[in-house]
């Protein structure tokens, strides 16, 4: 067993659940508190605070407790951890707050790691961050020298990955393509592309890949290079892969696993059809969903869901397809978005978003200025932006069209 430095503190009424959570903790290394009640619990925070904390609250308790715990900028995760019966009961204490939710009992312990492992790895790009406003013209001459030297390192693998991301303002069928990548200040694994795969069709992704630093930034390489193989392939007449959603999604988990770096990759891809007017699309647990404005019209997220890209061995991807009204605005964003939103929890962020768009922010310049994200010299995760314009239609084609339900296809149709 290793030592570890973080502090773990449990909040549950149910003392049994809560020793054997305790026990577990203990074992792996962590120094570990618990208590019935927040405010049994709250003498701990007069000293110092945790690093994570695992609780079994209602989800207006979870709400009062995390927005009590946000200030000066600290991040400290709070993992939902409960009996419930429903999806809806998980949605609803993550709504209010909770970052990740543990569901009781817990059969497979090393679960709690990975959840463990995801956190810690956000609590430290965060700490690092503050640390390096706020202490480095204390540190000493070696640790000057070792940031300066990774951080040489990331601006060189920053440069390669710029240069494999698709121009600017591009018109595609009809479409005004455009993006944004806001690096922070690890190397990291979003990536996108779009491009012309027929006179009617265009392609469009955003990817984001799990963890930091080289191992995330080599998965975008091979994304690059894959959509590149399959653009060959069709042109060649070997493979059709690359108009199918779900089969693109395919190919990339085959692809990642293959490579054995214990990498995944949430995905959104899409194929829009300027003649038919159809979006399809498949979702590889992307986060948010892309969003579509019309117009003079309703904005929202589109609806799909999917497992992640690169933890199983044979997954299924559905294909969905949706009528685009005419003109439209659609745009896909990562996740990294959502922290620098300025609410208190996902629910409110993703109306913010909303807010945002349908109040005529259409391009990625306009939300950039409304996000203040020029001004933001670091970033906890890295942020993408796409864009896609609709310009082939007139006013005339205006009257009486509207976004229409997304509805499924079955996988592999076209």
């Amino acid at each position: 067993m290793t030592a570890r430095t973080e502090r773990i503190l449990i909040i549950d009424p149910d003392e049994a659940a809560r020793a054997d959570l305790d026990r577990y903790l203990v074992s792996r290394g962590f120094y570990v508190h618990g208590y019935g009640s927040i405010t049994e619990a709250r003498k701990l925070f007069d000293d110092r605070p945790p690093d994570v904390i695992f609780a079994d609250l209602p989800p207006k308790t979870i709400n009062e407790l995390t927005a009590g715990l946000a200030h000066d900028g600290d991040f400290l995760p709070l993992i939902a951890f409960s009996h419930v019966t429903t999806a809806s009961e998980v949605i609803e204490a993550l709504r209010a707050g909770a970052v990740d939710f543990v569901l009781k009992p817990v059969t497979d312990k090393s679960a709690i790691e990975d959840v463990l492992g995801r956190l810690f790895d956000r609590v430290r790009v965060h700490r690092l961050n503050r640390l390096y406003r706020q202490e480095l013209e204390e540190a000493n001459t070696d640790l000057r020298e070792g940031i300066s030297e990774l951080r040489a390192d990331q601006r060189a693998g920053r440069k390669v990955q710029m240069k494999m991301l698709p121009d600017h303002n591009v018109m595609l069928n009809g479409l005004a393509l455009d993006h944004m990548i806001k690096p922070s200040l690890y190397l990291s694994g979003d990536f996108l592309d779009y491009f012309r795969i027929s006179d009617d069709e265009t392609l469009i992704y955003i990817a984001d890949v799990s963890g930091h630093g080289a191992s995330s930034a080599f998965v975008t390489v091979l994304l690059k290079n894959l959509t590149n193989r399959l653009q060959r392939n069709l042109r060649r007449g070997s493979s059709d892969d690359i108009l199918y959603p779900e089969r693109f999604l395919q190919r990339i988990n085959s692809e990642l696993l293959d490579t054995g770096l214990g990498k995944h990759v949430t995905v959104f891809v899409g194929i829009i059809s300027s003649s038919a007017r159809t979006l399809r699309y498949a979702v590889g647990a992307h986060f948010p969903m892309p969003m579509i404005s019309v117009e003079g019209g309703e904005t929202r997220f589109l609806e799909g869901t999917g497992l992640p890209v690169g933890l199983f061995e044979e997954p299924e991807w559905e294909e969905y397809e949706l009528s685009l009204p005419a003109p439209f605005h659609l745009f896909l964003f990562s996740d990294g978005l959502l922290e620098v939103l300025d609410a208190a929890n996902l629910d409110k962020k993703e109306q913010q978003l909303l807010e945002l768009v349908s109040g005529g922010r259409h391009t990625i310049a306009s939300l950039s200025e409304a996000l203040h994200l020029d001004e933001k010299a670091e970033l906890p995760d890295d942020i993408a932006l796409v864009s896609v314009t609709d310009v082939t239609v007139t006013d005339s084609d205006l009257q009486g069209v509207s976004v229409t339900d997304a509805g499924k296809k079955p996988a592999g149709a076209g």
